[in-house]
């Protein structure tokens, strides 16, 4: 093959918050995971491993959250898990025998049982339980770059105020990469792309070699990129610094005018957890009967009216082979233009989240497939690359210091700081001030007072969880939101009043490192180092 005009990176953002309630036999948040589990990460670790088999090669870069890790490997979602797979077997039974006179849902029933049975043994008996093992052996494989993000995918623009904070998140994040793959990560992602002057040094200090930027946090720099996000931009660091793509972002991030909505593709928001009678479904919702998604769905997007059609998986999977081909089509134009315009090979970084390939947009695993395959067997203007191989290419670059920015609304600040969430700050930022003040005031601490502290450490990474200030401002799970900062600011606030008194409680120490249990390495002096 000869030298490709270009390059395309995908880079999937893998998040999820930590979210973990032994104290409850159901909690319905904890669904958050199980519905990704079944839906994303599965799909996608099969689709993976399907065209390494095949010998097809590829490239993605993945970053993985710590809190997404430290989900995975917990032994108590492990299993409840399976109990959540275990009712939906069930439950997609009797939807066998319900619809068997409807030949369209009876179709569907059919298959989601299929899909549920198919899934669970791929979860016990292929992985044991241990969903991190397959991505490590795709990395092994040299099929996928996986790469770091902070702690708890803490918003690290509006940590600035306290640079010990930002600089353990993305030290702490760094760490936990290391305990779940093995090694110290090439690349990071940055929670929602917020980019803040000069916290490309923290990431230098680790040994990260790239992280990722919205557009305008490469287009507004300074001085002005002379290729734009088409190749890395050089922090003053050392640290490259790669920026989205906007145009082939939009073509599947879009619910409007991107592939998702086309109308051959399943209904999202039609699920038998409101269609059906509440009697049948109630043995299948949450402890207190609410209603909520199943994962069943039988219609298809349709169109914008209410009136669904019976969702045709083979419709659908001929809608993704054309969307696929047509995303091909279109990034060999753009390269084509792009190379007449630079004296090198262009890099298109394309980063979407996990959660819409499988979750959002049931059919975007095999999409991501068809389109893996046809970049690799129908043409070659361009090849599928990370951004640490594209660097490895092309060492040299324009240095420049990329502006502030976000892939947020608005691509600042402004999702996570708002007349909805605001107030959350003045608490974080003194608790920090209050978790740097006690990390350097205990050079030496006992046992206890040790592990005191590094609760403190665990308690101020789960508050300052960017996930939070997200649902306050789109006003969803509200309530959820209020609870877990409440509860990890009070945690916080007495455990360092019962410092500064000498007086810690450890059997309710012992309780909240059961409950948050997340980071067991976790170093509280990380917060007095170069503060």
């Amino acid at each position: 093959m000869s030298e490709p005009q270009g390059f395309l990176a995908l880079v999937l953002h893998t998040h999820l918050p930590f979210v973990r309630h032994p104290e409850h036999a159901d909690f319905l948040e904890e669904r958050w995971l199980f519905e990704a589990i079944t839906e994303t990460y599965l799909p996608l670790v099969e689709r993976f491993e399907r065209l390494a088999n095949d010998g097809v090669p590829f490239r993605i870069t993945m970053s993985f959250t710590p809190t997404l890790l430290a989900m995975l490997a917990d032994p108590v979602l492990q299993a409840r898990y399976i109990r959540h797979l275990d009712k939906l077997i069930e439950l997609s039974a009797k939807e066998i025998d319900r619809t068997r006179w409807l030949p369209p849902f009876h179709r569907l029933a059919l298959f989601y049982h299929h899909r549920f049975t198919a899934a669970r043994q791929r979860y016990v008996d292929t992985y044991r339980q241990d969903l991190i093992r397959p991505f490590r052996q795709l990395a092994e494989r040299g099929c996928l770059e996986p790469i770091a993000s902070c702690a708890t995918h803490g918003f690290l623009p509006l940590m600035d105020v306290v640079p010990s904070a930002a600089r353990a998140q993305i030290r702490i994040g760094v760490e936990a990469f290391e305990h779940a793959f093995g090694r110290r990560p090439i690349g990071f992602w940055l929670p929602e792309c917020g980019y803040h002057p000069g916290h490309d040094r923290y990431l230098k200090e680790m040994g990260v070699r790239y992280f990722l930027t919205d557009a305008h946090g490469v287009l507004f720099g300074s001085p002005r990129p002379k290729y734009g996000v088409y190749a890395p931009a050089i922090c003053p660091s050392g640290v490259a610094a790669f920026g989205r793509d906007l145009e082939s972002s939009k073509s599947v991030w879009s619910a409007e005018e991107g592939y998702p909505g086309d109308s051959e593709y399943r209904e999202f928001y039609r699920d038998i957890g409101f269609d059906l009678e509440y009697d049948y479904v109630r043995p299948y919702l949450n402890g207190d009967g609410t209603r909520l998604n199943t994962g069943i769905k039988y219609y298809r997007i349709t169109g914008k009216t209410n009136d669904k059609q019976p969702y045709d998986p083979d419709r659908a999977l001929e809608k993704a082979s054309e969307h696929a081909g047509n995303f091909m089509f279109n990034r060999q134009r753009q390269i084509e233009f792009l190379r007449a315009a630079m004296n090198r090979a262009p890099i298109i970084i394309s980063p979407y989240d996990s959660e819409l390939f499988g979750h959002w947009w049931f059919e975007g695993p095999e999409w991501l497939e068809l389109l893996i395959r046809k970049v690799h067997f129908d043409q070659q203007q361009f090849s599928l690359i990370t951004p640490s191989e594209y660097f490895q290419r092309y060492p040299t670059n324009q240095v420049l210091e990329p502006s502030m920015s976000s892939w947020g609304n608005g691509g600042y600040n402004d999702v996570w700081l708002n007349g909805a969430n605001d107030w959350i700050y003045r608490h974080l930022h003194h608790m920090a001030e209050q978790m740097t003040q006690a990390a350097k005031a205990h050079a030496q601490p006992d046992p206890l007072t040790r592990r005191a502290l590094n609760q403190m450490g665990r308690e101020l990474c789960l508050a300052q969880s960017s996930d939070w200030a997200f649902i306050l401002k789109t006003q969803t799970h509200t309530g959820y939101a209020y609870r877990r900062l409440h509860d990890h600011m009070a945690r916080f606030t007495r455990l360092d009043d019962s410092l500064r008194q000498r007086r810690i409680d450890e059997g309710w120490l012992s309780e909240l490192e059961s409950k948050d249990n997340l980071f067991p390495f976790l170093d509280y002096r990380v917060y007095a180092e170069g503060s």
